[in-house]
């Protein structure tokens, strides 16, 4: 009888539907609204994904002060070396930068082999300053620095990198790398996604990490040396970190509220 009247539904043009006591057709409906709102709530979490991953990177310092024992030295090196990531991305950035003309992209040839020196030898500089400050380094950071011109800055860098590894441990490792993956996290989504490669310039971009790192380290190295005056005090280190993270929070808003987000 089913099997008949099913039949007759479809040589009438109408579509079979099978007997489950009225269940399919609800069950759907709740099917597509749950996909829905897992839809709406992936769109409300990725705009705020790059300032989650900024936030949670800066808990790890929080860690290593109060389970690993870390001192001023090592929470102001972190600091420095998140320099290299803040760098680091802003050479991805000035190369995916959108241009007007196609042959405009040949001035980034110049743009940023110069920023790297620029950039590589204000962040040496610094490094050498934070290591001598702390009394860590031997002075490798000049070990054959023989390298053409301008371009010894770029050597100093990767001598005061060498000797600043050397001198972190696993733990610091591990840190550093969730703030390059901050950075990371940030780039994809803003830069990219967002697509503020196509409201900059390379001329914006090659000043654009410097105001960000003075206004971060003046604070980080004030607090850190007065850290040290004190002994490393985890009370102390932890109000550093904190300050460390709202300026950061700060700068990271206004940056891109800036760009129009």
């Amino acid at each position: 009888m089913r099997r008949g009247a099913a039949l007759r539904q479809a040589q009438g043009g109408e579509l079979a539907r099978p007997d489950n006591g009225g269940l399919v057709e609800p069950l759907c409906r709740a099917g597509g609204f749950g996909i829905v709102v897992r839809m709406k709530q992936g769109n409300d979490i990725l705009p705020r994904l790059p300032l989650i991953s900024l936030i949670a990177a800066n808990v790890v310092p929080v860690f290593g002060v109060l389970f690993a024992g870390w001192d001023a030295f090592n929470i102001v090196l972190l600091y420095w070396a998140e320099n290299l990531a803040v760098g680091f991305y802003n050479i991805l950035k000035m190369a995916f930068v959108g241009m007007k003309y196609p042959k405009e992209h040949l001035g980034k040839l110049f743009a940023i082999p110069f920023f790297v020196v620029h950039f590589g030898g204000f962040t040496g500089i610094h490094g050498v300053f934070v290591l001598t400050m702390f009394n860590k380094s031997g002075g490798e950071f000049m070990h054959g620095a023989n390298w053409p011109c301008f371009f010894v800055f770029v050597q100093i860098l990767l001598n005061v990198m060498r000797e600043a590894y050397s001198v972190m441990s696993p733990n610091m490792r591990l840190a550093l790398l969730a703030l390059f993956i901050s950075h990371g996290v940030s780039f994809v989504y803003n830069y990219l996604i967002k697509g503020e490669y196509a409201r900059t310039d390379p001329g914006k971009l090659m000043g654009a990490p410097y105001a960000r790192v003075v206004v971060m380290h003046v604070a980080i190295i004030a607090g850190g040396f007065l850290s040290m005056m004190f002994g490393s005090p985890a009370a102390l280190l932890f109000v550093l970190v904190v300050l460390k993270t709202i300026i950061d929070v700060e700068l990271h808003l206004r940056e891109h509220k800036a760009k129009g987000h």
